[in-house]
């Protein structure tokens, strides 16, 4: 039977969120939530209020209906080949999860409140299938691309027109069977590109669902441009420079594929790093996280190109930080952040924005880092609220697009009007 799931949209200090059945609390053991010395701020220094409150567990499949409501349903046996064993999860290497940490059910969550007066729109219905709207980008034509992590045989890539018709689906044929699709991003002849960590590939898409390139070999490793050997590492995000120029951010994090001196002689590095390629897919350079110092970064998991400045700014997603370098690759500073750094954007004005994943929020920063403005409800499955706030993109009114990794929604958050 199909239930609804409905969360209040107040503060919640020390309670963890659920949906709580008996099948599913058998198999998830509950964790009490961490302490912490300080769980609310008021408004001061130019940053909004917080408060801490508790994670919501999904657990189960969603649908979402015309209008964004979220169902939750009832699990049904798994179909078709086991796929979560084909890239193994972190256990060696250096830039694994702690496993004596708590786990992310029971932590509290940092949400800032809403300041900016930006309401929420869901005229987008993504065609029936399970899988999150993992990424989203607004091309020239300011067509929205969507991005799903779907079931193999199942299309995985959406156009939608400005007035939010599905005008283009893109059949697995073109995008491929994606293990783990995840950025994607709009260029400025109006192809999108679009990345899959698991399989390691990033691929060129046409206006009109033609492939154009692949970068990358369909399994993960290290680009050696001497050896002619172009393969990528955990790709998660792509930007472009203003001279068109490709780079890729390789490295999930937490879900390191363990290839630190791996027995395989094309993928024994095992870190972080950017890519650098010009606009035709030639090799320039590449950027490693453990080369830069100060600049040091484990995971690349938020990633864009400054427009006022070209400096890369790199989303260290477990470490709480951003760290900036020029688009050659040469350390600038370092930004502490409060929340974890899931994606990186810039506005229409060119300012910097990032998104706080399972904390649910779209958070807008000064150049130092400071938190300035806040639009979402936190983590959860009601309006205006996010499992996990990721990939998004601006349109020329700073009107956001978002989808969430874990539900086949996409939400709209609409300027107010000035």
């Amino acid at each position: 039977m199909n239930r609804h799931v409905l969360i209040a949209g107040t503060a919640l200090v020390g309670a963890s969120l659920a949906v709580s059945d008996a099948s599913a609390q058998a198999s998830r053991p509950s964790a009490p939530p961490v302490e912490y010395a300080t769980t609310s701020s008021p408004a001061k220094d130019g940053s909004p209020a917080w408060f801490m409150r508790g994670s919501y567990t999904l657990g189960r499949p969603t649908s979402v209906a015309p209008g964004g409501k979220v169902t939750v349903l009832e699990r049904t046996p798994a179909r078709g080949p086991a796929r979560a064993n084909l890239v193994p999860y972190c256990d060696r290497s250096i830039i694994c999860a702690n496993p004596a940490g708590p786990a992310r059910t029971a932590m509290l969550r940092l949400t800032y409140q809403e300041n900016l007066g930006y309401t929420y729109q869901y005229p987008y219905n993504i065609p029936a299938g399970p899988g999150g709207a993992v990424a989203v980008t607004l091309d020239k034509a300011n067509n929205l691309w969507v991005l799903q992590r779907t079931p193999p045989g199942a299309p995985k890539l959406f156009k939608f027109d400005a007035n939010a018709k599905l005008v283009l689906t893109v059949p697995e044929s073109v995008t491929g069977d994606m293990l783990k699709a995840h950025g994607m991003k709009a260029d400025a002849d109006g192809s999108v590109w679009i990345l899959d960590t698991s399989w390691a590939t990033a691929k060129k898409i046409s206006p009109d669902g033609r492939l154009l390139q692949t970068i990358g070999a369909g399994r993960r490793g290290d680009w050696d441009e001497a050896k002619g050997q172009r393969l990528l590492w955990e790709p998660v995000m792509i930007d472009f420079g203003a001279n068109g120029d490709i780079y890729i951010a390789q490295g999930h994090g937490h879900e390191s594929p363990n290839d630190v001196d791996s027995k395989d002689p094309t993928n024994t590095l095992g870190n972080s790093r950017i890519l650098h390629l010009d606009r035709n897919g030639n090799f320039k350079n590449q950027y490693f996280g453990n080369n830069h110092g100060p600049g040091k970064f484990y995971s690349a998991h938020g990633f864009a190109v400054d427009p006022k400045t070209g400096n890369l700014w790199i989303g260290d997603r477990e470490d709480y930080r951003i760290i900036i370098l020029t688009a050659d690759g040469k350390f600038v500073r370092t930004l502490q952040t409060t929340n974890l750094v899931c994606a990186i954007q810039f506005d229409a004005q060119g300012e910097p924005w990032y998104a706080s994943g399972q904390d649910g929020q779209f958070l807008k920063i000064d150049r130092d880092g400071k938190v300035v403005g806040a639009i979402g409800r936190g983590m959860g499955i009601e309006e205006g609220q996010f499992m996990e706030a990721s990939y998004w993109s601006f349109d020329a009114a700073n009107n956001l697009y978002a989808g969430d990794t874990n539900i086949a929604r996409i939400t709209k958050m609409v300027a107010p009007k000035r």
